[in-house]
């Protein structure tokens, strides 16, 4: 890289001039000036450019997922005058250094299919495909999926090939974690917006502050077992869960109306309970078994919302449980890559493995019945 080119962070002062290389170098889902000062002021990202005699020739923008081990390669550029200069490689080179530095062990990115001058130049890089993300462009291409694992590469992840499915709504994560579950185990599953709110009509059981209800485990678990799955259940109370998040008496006499119906119908199948805390052992233990946990999770780690949350552990290693969470928050520039295979420190997933003051741990495992395993 010639001698006078120089690295720094992105400023407010320079939204003009990356939005002029925007529209000048890019056909299609450009970045706008407000996107551009978003990402400099309020982002949780590294953006980096490359400086000739103060033009800016190239740049580098890695956006980071709060709360876990992933880095998102957002958005690249080196201008046509300036490539073959190894600057694109200094560039690439040092966001993944920055994100290794926040210790991220995966970096991912989208590109295009046509892009064919980009795809060779991260598989030189030790980029790998993936998976595919349909009708994600303006123009309704597909996007190719890559990722690179820039810490610990020698630790192996066991890991499901776990299809993605996104709620539709803001209260059927729960459904939508059991639909991506379920269509792991039986690939004959076809899901659908009918299918996630069926699941839903029948597992919920919680009153929310507004709006609609989400789904308890002891719901989620016979919705799996109707379906044909074995299923465990792990819940460390015996009192109806949820109740102290709800002020209402006479909604709580509802909720646990329906829980203790809930029982009543485990009861008549073989639905496995145990009373007690799941540890992350056992979560490995389930995947060694071919089985898929859903899990309940206090998502204020992630997104600062303490709601409950679903989501579907699709795999482990030894610093790492990976998850698969079906909300995608379109206003902090996520996507569905961000959303897959999800790497959470695994002290950082045990404390996030509870939810509420009573400290609720609860978890819903699925697995094929013997007979008939795809």
């Amino acid at each position: 890289m010639p001698a006078s080119i120089l690295l720094e962070q992105a400023k407010p002062e320079d939204v003009e001039a990356l939005y002029e290389l925007e529209t000048r170098y890019f056909d299609y889902d450009r970045l706008s000036r407000r996107s551009f000062r978003w990402m400099i002021q309020k982002g949780n990202c590294d953006f980096i450019l490359a400086k000739d005699e103060n033009n800016i020739i190239g740049y580098v923008l890695v956006l980071y997922h709060r709360g876990t081990h992933l880095a998102r390669l957002y958005s690249f550029l080196v201008i046509p005058k300036y490539r073959g200069k190894g600057i694109a490689d200094i560039l690439l080179q040092h966001g993944e250094k920055l994100a290794a530095g926040r210790n991220c062990i995966y970096m991912r990115l989208e590109v295009h299919p046509k892009n064919q001058t980009a795809i060779r130049f991260y598989e030189r890089h030790a980029y790998h495909p993936f998976g595919l993300f349909k009708d994600y462009y303006e123009d309704h291409a597909d996007a190719l999926r890559y990722q690179k694992r820039i810490l610990y590469p020698d630790e192996q992840m066991n890991f499901f090939p776990v299809p993605y499915y996104q709620q539709t709504t803001d209260f059927t994560c729960g459904p939508a974690s059991l639909i991506m579950a379920m269509q792991a185990l039986y690939k004959s599953i076809k899901p659908d917006r009918s299918m996630e709110l069926q699941l839903w009509r029948e597992a919920t059981t919680i009153y929310m502050t507004s709006g609609h209800g989400g789904c308890s485990p002891t719901g989620l678990a016979l919705a799996a077992w109707r379906r044909n799955f074995k299923v465990e259940v792990w819940i460390n109370t015996q009192a109806p869960p949820f109740l102290d998040g709800v002020r209402s008496e006479k909604k709580k006499a509802v909720m646990a109306l329906v829980h203790e119906d809930f029982l009543q119908q485990i009861k008549e199948t073989d639905i496995l309970i145990h009373n007690e805390e799941m540890e992350l052992s056992q979560l490995d233990e389930c995947l060694q078994q071919g089985g898929l946990s859903m899990v309940l999770i206090s998502s204020y780690r992630f997104t600062r919302n303490k709601a409950p949350h679903w989501v579907v552990v699709s795999g482990a290693d030894e610093t790492f449980i990976y998850i698969h969470d079906p909300e995608e928050d379109e206003d902090s520039y996520r996507s569905q890559t961000d959303n897959l295979y999800l790497p959470i420190a695994r002290e950082v997933f045990n404390k996030a493995f509870r939810f509420g003051q009573s400290g609720l741990r609860t978890a819903v495992t699925i697995y094929p019945r013997k007979k008939d395993k795809d």
